[in-house]
């Protein structure tokens, strides 16, 4: 089985409102209709094929051979996000949020940005890498929209490690 996107998974690709995390994104992404279940457990980890199902239920992914006639458009439907599997653990990492919000910083292009980018390239320790995460979210509304700013926290999130979520809720 090789699963592709459907319309509404591409919608969502593009929206960036769509209820989905960043390891759905990530396997919707990597779906191209050329990888097999096997290839892509490879590359998102053992979660992969009930993330799928969950997506092919969700109407984001579809199987079978591609047909030439145009199906009817998928009608929208607000859900909530498909929830992790049951002893499936996210992979969180304090690395992963580091490397996540570099990416973020170095898009900005503006001084402040760049300076908190030298910051938390530098940072070696928990505690500082921690803090310039901080500053970085404080100052980022100023240099982008709310909408933008509230999916870097919530992106952001994801990869942290659990305990370290507390200090970046909303107003911490």
């Amino acid at each position: 089985m090789q699963p592709r996107k459907t319309d509404l998974a591409r919608t969502a690709l593009q929206a960036h409102r769509a209820p989905l995390d960043m390891r759905q994104r990530r396997l919707l992404i990597l779906c191209d209709g050329q990888r097999s279940i096997a290839d892509l457990t490879g590359l998102i980890g053992q979660e992969a094929p009930a993330m799928v199902i969950q997506l092919i239920q969700g109407g984001y992914l579809q199987t079978g051979p591609e047909t030439t006639v145009a199906a009817p458009p998928a009608v929208p439907v607000a859900r909530d996000p498909a929830p992790v599997p049951a002893g499936v653990e996210r992979r969180r990492s304090l690395a992963a949020a580091r490397i996540y919000l570099l990416g973020i910083l170095e898009m900005q292009r503006n001084a402040q940005a760049a300076a908190l980018f030298r910051d938390l390239q530098q940072a070696r320790a928990e505690d500082q890498v921690l803090a310039v995460l901080r500053a970085a979210l404080g100052v980022l509304p100023g240099m982008t929209s709310e909408g933008y700013c509230q999916r870097v926290r919530q992106r952001l999130l994801e990869a942290l490690p659990l305990e370290h979520c507390d200090g970046f809720a909303v107003g911490a």
